[in-house]
């Protein structure tokens, strides 16, 4: 890159020194269209039930999710993903419960966009907040069966679909499931929804505190094959050009939009892919990122809200389109809302 000018005649801290002229040449801005808000909700009574490892971060009622989605509304937020906290009496190896219409999922979906018409509603699609095993997947002798598993995750999503859902996310990096998630919505005449691919997720040690906000169960298994955790599906954390591997595939079998996870330790990531592909792109400041804002800010060691607005907006910095943040409602209301 070829810079005109040398010091003294070029003095780059004359772009720095008031406020007024730091906002004009700011080169990249967060704003409320660029936040989808992570829920938990529940099937109980109770409208909140605050999650420990999430300080601030509550499992919501089907009631409560409704109100939050009017919430979302007059913040200025766009869009809600839903994830489900599923009482442990209706938990089995197959994950049945998935596949429920009138289950949690889809009777929250319908009082949201009863509530709110105007959000948009993302959904998971994966088997462990369902599975008393804890995978994403259907799990035999030790192994995680990919190609059972994509017929039990069109299902649910197709079923998440009818309920009122307008962006599927397949969560699961189980091989081909996006696919088959297309052709099917389309054959059953959804055509309009939207298919938000994980493509790039990776086994990580972020995710700790959504275990305990999902309620999901010890990983089973233990055998060579499956150590008792989830890296024979999700991705190596060492790995970038297998990223780009996956993006691939899921945008040749019919991914609308692309989802990075974990988010701010994969930044590179994110750029590579938006390099690549220049299709929406988004990130997902995951549980792990959020509980350590919190920790660092109710000690007193960080600026919690700062370093909330310059964490998400590496986040745009990097190239993504939008994030996926517990921090949402937050951050509306910090940037002016609507």
């Amino acid at each position: 890159m070829n810079y005109a000018g040398r010091y003294p005649a070029a003095r780059p801290r004359r772009l720095r020194q008031a406020e007024w002229v730091r906002r004009l040449v700011r080169e990249h801005r967060l704003s409320t269209d660029d936040l989808i808000w992570a829920m938990v909700v529940h099937d109980g009574t109770e409208d909140e039930i605050p999650i420990a490892a999430m300080p601030g971060v509550a499992r919501l009622s089907v009631k409560a999710a409704a109100k939050a989605a009017k919430q979302a509304a007059s913040l200025g937020i766009p869009a809600i993903a839903v994830f489900p906290h599923i009482n442990a009496t209706k938990k089995d190896a197959a994950g049945k419960e998935a596949l429920n219409p009138n289950g949690l999922v889809c009777t929250a979906v319908r009082a949201m966009k009863d509530a709110a018409p105007e959000i948009g509603l993302v959904v998971d699609v994966a088997l462990d907040p369902f599975t008393d095993h804890g995978h994403d997947g259907l799990l035999k002798d030790g192994r995680i069966l990919n190609d059972e598993t994509v017929k039990v995750l069109t299902e649910q999503a197709l079923i998440q679909v009818k309920a009122g859902a307008d962006i599927v996310a397949p969560s699961d990096m189980m091989d081909g499931r996006v696919g088959l998630i297309r052709t099917t919505l389309d054959q059953n005449g959804c055509h309009d929804a939207l298919i938000m691919s994980y493509a790039a997720k990776y086994a990580s040690g972020f995710y700790g505190p959504y275990r305990e906000a999902i309620g999901s169960a010890k990983l089973g298994g233990g055998s060579v094959e499956n150590p008792g955790d989830k890296r024979t599906y999700q991705m190596d954390f060492g790995n970038t050009d297998e990223a780009l591997r996956e993006v691939a595939l899921d945008i040749a079998e019919g991914a609308d939009m692309l989802l990075i996870k974990p988010g701010l330790p994969y930044l590179d990531i994110v750029r590579r892919v938006k390099d690549a592909f220049a299709l929406p792109t988004f990130a997902f400041q995951v549980s792990g990122e959020y509980a350590m804002i919190k920790a660092g800010g109710a000690n007193g060691w960080i600026d919690e809200e700062r370093v909330m607005i310059e964490s998400l907006t590496a986040f745009r910095r990097a190239g993504a389109d939008g994030v996926v943040t517990y921090f949402a409602p937050k951050v509306a209301e910090v940037l002016g809302g609507a």
